[in-house]
């Protein structure tokens, strides 16, 4: 389907604006979700829908324009609005041009299984997570998804692939205590809601009576779920090319940025952004040195680079949906025997960055926090407000271990995901209880 309509709305473009450069994305996505609360499945719910993005650039102006209606009156309306609005836009002195011929690096993955998930399917994982809780209150959800999409330009570029994801994010509660398991993988069978459960009830059950603890630098062990929000502000603000043209971000090229324990890429589910840029893995730091930034085709022609296939939105630059730390050697029971007085954070939240620059954010622990000492998990402790330089936390020197196991952790953006392991860091700036 999604084919046959970028090369429809293709070929009425290229009628209705001679002369001009046009790029059509057709993107077929379905979405299917099944959530629990109070340990019972409330909500089913399946959406699919497509939609059509056109672009047309003419006598240095450039417009875009979208629709979700592919009937020939919707198509026939796109192209013309398209055609109208073209001629009285702003100049567009930036225009980068058309992504050039090329083919996929990537296939795309699609798992049957989880392409053709039914209720059922859902509902046996969420199933096990309730269970694996022992009687403790559970929430969460469990979703699956397959996305097929296509791309063509004027300038002779053609593409097509699919994809499938699937995720399962819950909690278990016991006297007002929350724990929590997340995973994410391209495949429903990858999701182990026993698995999760367990992990969730245990978390869930360990944090009876917690402590207060005064604000002050500890050294930490950040669980996969924290680091997911380590590795979603890095996306957003880090390794955006246009916020480093901007000097809105701390990267800089070929600089030892991080401790040489470090190594960051992304690896993208979706085999081709929507400027019909195939993509790649892609490695931003190696042993600790910023090696790569993400480019649109934008930032790529303003840095004289090629772009990474991470297309965004003008006004945002491109953006990172993939990004992951790789694994290092250490056990998460490893890092904590090596602490002798500091903390062990499963989950961070409400992160806001307060200096881009810098990329300096504040926020708050969640689902459980327990102090270490001598190497030894003692006692939970209350929820706390940290304020951290995020890059400073995982400079040369400042990092103690890398988890052995990353786990793909849920993001907000179909087939996205954070791969995340464990983190053993010599200092986070903990400034206060939850409260302020």
């Amino acid at each position: 389907m999604s084919e046959s309509i970028a090369e429809q709305v293709l070929d009425l473009a290229a009628r209705a604006l001679p002369g001009a450069e046009v790029d059509v994305t057709a993107h077929a996505v379905h979405r299917a979700l099944t959530r629990f609360a109070n340990s019972r499945i409330h909500q089913n719910v399946a959406e699919d829908t497509v939609s059509v993005r056109l672009r047309a650039h003419l006598d240095g102006r450039t417009v875009t324009t979208t629709t979700t209606l592919t009937g020939p009156e919707g198509l026939t309306s796109l192209v013309s609005r398209t055609a109208a609005a073209v001629r009285s836009a702003p100049r567009d002195p930036g225009w980068p041009g058309l992504a050039p011929a090329a083919s996929l690096a990537l296939p795309g993955t699609v798992d049957e299984a989880t392409r053709d998930a039914s209720p059922d399917d859902r509902a046996a994982r969420v199933q096990a997570f309730i269970e694996a809780a022992g009687g403790l209150e559970t929430a969460g959800y469990c979703q699956t998804g397959h996305w097929s999409g296509a791309y063509r330009n004027s300038a002779g570029q053609a593409l097509a692939a699919q994809a499938t994801t699937a995720d399962l994010d819950g909690i278990a509660r016991d006297a007002g205590a929350d724990g929590v398991a997340r995973r994410s993988s391209v495949r429903l069978s990858d999701l182990d809601g026993a698995a999760l459960g367990t992990r969730a009830a245990g978390k869930a059950r360990s944090q009876a009576d917690p402590v207060e603890l005064p604000p002050g630098r500890y050294e930490v062990v950040l669980e996969p779920e924290a680091v997911s929000d380590l590795l979603t502000n890095f996306a957003l603000f880090g390794f955006n090319a246009k916020a480093a043209q901007e000097r809105r971000s701390f990267a800089e090229l070929g600089t030892a940025q991080f401790d040489e324990a470090i190594s960051l890429y992304d690896d993208p589910r979706e085999p081709f952004d929507g400027e019909g840029t195939p993509r790649t893995r892609l490695a931003l730091v190696e042993k600790g040195v910023t090696t790569a930034l993400a480019h649109d085709r934008r930032t790529a022609a303003a840095a004289g680079a090629a772009s990474t296939g991470h297309s965004g939105s003008p006004a945002w630059g491109p953006i990172l949906d993939n990004l992951g730390f790789a694994p290092g050697g250490d056990r998460i029971e490893e890092m904590i025997s090596r602490v002798g007085r500091g903390l062990l954070i499963t989950d961070l939240w409400y992160t806001r960055v307060l200096d881009p620059r810098t990329l300096a954010l504040t926020g708050l622990t969640r689902n459980g926090v327990w102090l270490i000492e001598n190497g030894e998990v003692t006692r939970p402790v209350h929820n706390m407000r940290f304020t951290q330089l995020y890059p400073q936390a995982l400079a040369p020197g400042a990092v103690l271990g890398v988890g052995a196991e990353a786990v793909p952790q849920p993001s907000r953006v179909f087939l996205g995901a954070w791969t995340a392991p464990a983190l053993h860091l010599a200092s986070w700036n903990i400034t206060g209880g939850a409260a302020g």
